[in-house]
């Protein structure tokens, strides 16, 4: 199982302090790797972090606004000044304004969802491969989303963004193949505390969020997470502009025919 092992691997992860971010990052320790983590909220940093360093890990915290750009430099050049050099970036960070009716969608909107979901992703990319040139087995992640499949109202700044950041991903393959893979994940609907905030005051939506979903529950942080590692380990080394879709199964019929067994 050595294959699947990250151990002297070098990690980081923006969105690392909740959510999917916090679940790659406990993932990519548990596997091995040290991890370096960046988001905004310092307290959720270190929360992780600690979480992580309990169960005998590594992880540096680094707060920083990623959507400002100048800031992109620092997290890159501490990462690798703290753990001697860097493999895998998680561009996981990312999001938008999700519900806005198409009259209410300015160029501002869109210009901002693209700035967040593709040219951030992009630049601490074109920032850490340099580094990542240096180590053998180098990748890089990026989290998109399983909603770009959906075309739901509401969504256009955000599935056009994340629809880029797909073409992006296949695109940062092609350029940097054959020393650095670079994939993508789809994640389903996952438990965050985003989701579960959302689900308190509404309960039906997990009902109707695990209706339709072929393994009958919603995702785990770690669910994601286990994919990433994955993605980031040996066991991957053929893999490149690739997206895995982690969503519990698509259900297609509009209504249930037949039982579960």
């Amino acid at each position: 199982m050595s294959k699947f092992s990250l151990d002297g691997k070098v990690a980081l992860i923006t969105g690392g302090g909740r959510g999917i971010g916090a679940g790659i990052a406990r993932s990519f320790a548990e596997a091995g790797a040290a991890v370096a983590l960046t988001a905004r909220t310092t307290e959720q940093l270190e929360a992780t972090a600690e979480e992580i360093r309990a169960a005998g890990g590594t992880a540096l915290t680094l707060p920083a606004d990623i959507t400002d750009l100048a800031q992109l430099p620092d997290l890159v050049e501490r990462t690798v000044t703290e753990f001697g050099g860097l493999d895998t970036l998680v561009n996981c960070a990312g999001g938008g304004d999700m519900w806005r009716p198409f009259l209410d969608t300015t160029v501002d909107v869109l210009e901002e969802a693209f700035h967040f979901n593709v040219s951030v992703p992009f630049e601490l990319a074109r920032l850490c491969v340099p580094h990542m040139l240096e180590r053998a087995g180098a990748s890089i992640i990026n989290i998109v989303s399983h909603a770009i499949s959906l075309e739901t109202r509401g969504h256009l700044a955000y599935d056009a963004s994340k629809g880029a950041l797909l073409y992006a991903t296949r695109a940062m393959a092609a350029d940097l193949g054959p020393r650095i893979r670079v994939n993508g994940i789809h994640p389903g609907a996952v438990e965050t505390e985003a989701m579960l905030a959302v689900i308190q005051h509404r309960p039906e939506i997990r009902d109707l969020l695990v209706e339709h979903t072929r393994m009958r529950r919603n995702g785990t942080p770690e669910d994601i997470g286990m994919a990433a590692v994955f993605l980031a380990s040996p066991a991957a080394s053929w893999m490149t502009g690739k997206m895995i879709d982690v969503d519990g199964g698509t259900v297609g019929e509009l209504s249930q025919m037949f039982p579960d067994l």
